[in-house]
């Protein structure tokens, strides 16, 4: 009779990728990013490749005072940037946490607590009397009409604002602060998360040509040529004409088609029912922190039922949505084999003081799995953007609490991609030091350098 380490083992094959696999799903999504970049497809792609309009890299010659600000979950930072020279800078930032009652409550909510805590933090460092340019980070899907306006396409991650999808959220901030009146803010830039991360990491490495967020939600940008971005609204030839621009692919959409069915399990439509946003977001759904440790506990729950784990003997705690963290995944596979310090932790604070040895394996084992499932689908996607772009050498800076804090992570991306991105192409990653907010800064210097 077989062991249930054995029959967990077999019941977790669908939670593996095969190369085979992988190779399909390079092919769907250059596919849908095509799709997302065209004229014609571009309303219906799921991965809709907006335009940033972020045409220049910074050169490390970008200098002076910048405010960031950085909204993409439950808090966001204002920062104060000082661009000396290259490599030289000092950041001084602050967190302010978002209460559900506004995550929820009305656009005007939202914009005029953002705005307070900006005023109040220009005044804590003494620079409310400067008039200062800034750059937006704001980690939503955004139609982007130009540097410094950008319609709302939806919320994500738990946000449900009234009054401002399909509204430019650069105008509102502006509102917000022309109500209050007591600070003068020149807003440079809106852009989102991966385009601060990859402006971030460009500033150190002039390689960087890809920014990737794997943390609360998960996307990519990447360096397109314009002549293939069908809505790019500016010129596209001409002597003076920059060639590139950054493309925002918005990613975590990418299978709401179906495009992903082939490799989704019945855990990712459980979790996709049980969202507040269903049947959209799927590929995110898969990969990112939002969702990883709830995947590995409804696997852990389903062979606790079989009587394949804990002797069939849950908890409550167990057995309740949300309540496997992320973080647990990072620290069970953070023990060294053989040993199962912080997975028994993990366990205990669970009530599941019973588990044996065994057990602890099983968890372990199933943790991996849904983590290196994670990182093969990033690394799917990575590979076809490098393939895509087809430069001798490409950075991808990277940012995001899961690919930040999970031990194996890193690894099994560079492993993946290496053995999916054509052999002349060298690649590496590189773990953005706090990308979204300096990079925000970036852009509204960039931006600065252009118009001076």
């Amino acid at each position: 009779m077989a062991s249930s380490r054995e029959k967990i083992r077999e019941l977790c094959k669908e939670l593996i990728l095969t190369d085979k696999q992988i190779e399909e799903l390079m092919r769907r999504v250059i596919k849908e990013i095509n799709r997302g970049l065209s004229k014609e497809t571009h309303a219906e792609a799921d991965v809709k490749c907006f335009i940033t309009y972020v045409q220049d890299l910074p050169n490390g010659k970008e200098k002076g005072k910048f405010l960031a600000l950085d909204l993409g979950g439950t808090n966001f930072r204002v920062l104060l940037i000082h661009l000396k020279d290259e490599n030289d800078f000092e950041m001084l930032s602050k967190i302010y946490a978002i209460p559900q009652s506004i995550m929820l409550g009305s656009g005007t909510q939202l914009f005029d607590h953002i705005a307070e805590c900006l005023a109040n933090f220009m005044r804590e460092h003494a620079v409310d009397s400067e008039r200062l340019p800034l750059g937006f980070t704001f980690s939503f899907p955004l139609t982007q009409l130009g540097l410094t306006k950008g319609i709302l396409a939806r919320w994500t991650k738990g946000f449900n604002c009234s009054g401002v999808v399909g509204e430019d959220v650069v105008q509102l901030l502006k509102d917000a602060l022309a109500r209050r009146g007591d600070v003068k803010i020149d807003i440079c830039a809106i852009l989102n998360d991966t385009t601060g991360t990859l402006m971030s990491c460009a500033w150190k490495n002039h390689n960087c040509r890809i920014g990737l967020i794997v943390g609360t939600g998960s996307n990519a940008c990447y360096v397109e040529r314009v002549e293939n971005c069908d809505l790019f609204d500016g010129p596209k030839a001409g002597p003076d004409i920059k060639k590139h621009v950054l493309i925002n692919t918005e990613w975590g959409a990418f299978g709401d088609d179906g495009a992903l069915d082939f490799v989704r399990t019945e855990y990712d439509r459980e979790i996709d029912q049980h969202s507040i946003n269903p049947g959209r977001q799927l590929q995110e759904k898969m990969i990112s922190g939002m969702y990883m440790g709830e995947l590995a506990r409804l696997a852990i729950v389903k062979f606790t039922k079989a009587g394949l784990l804990f002797g069939g003997v849950g908890s409550d705690i167990l057995f309740k949505r949300g309540q496997f963290f992320t973080k647990y995944v990072s620290e069970i596979e953070s023990d060294k084999p053989g040993t199962y310090t912080y997975c028994r932790d993990v366990l205990d604070e669970l009530g599941l003081e019973h588990a044996t040895d065994e057990d602890c394996a099983n968890v372990r084992y199933i943790c991996e799995c849904v983590s290196s499932r994670a990182a093969h689908l990033v690394s799917a996607g990575i590979a076809a953007l490098i393939n895509k772009m087809d430069e001798p050498s490409v950075t991808v800076g990277v940012d995001g609490s899961v690919y930040r804090f999970h031990p194996k992570f890193h690894d099994l991306m560079v492993q993946k991609i290496r053995q999916f991105v054509k052999p002349h192409i060298s690649f590496d990653l590189m773990l953005s030091e706090d990308g979204s907010g300096r990079g925000a800064a970036l852009v509204a210097a960039v931006a600065c350098r252009d118009a001076q």
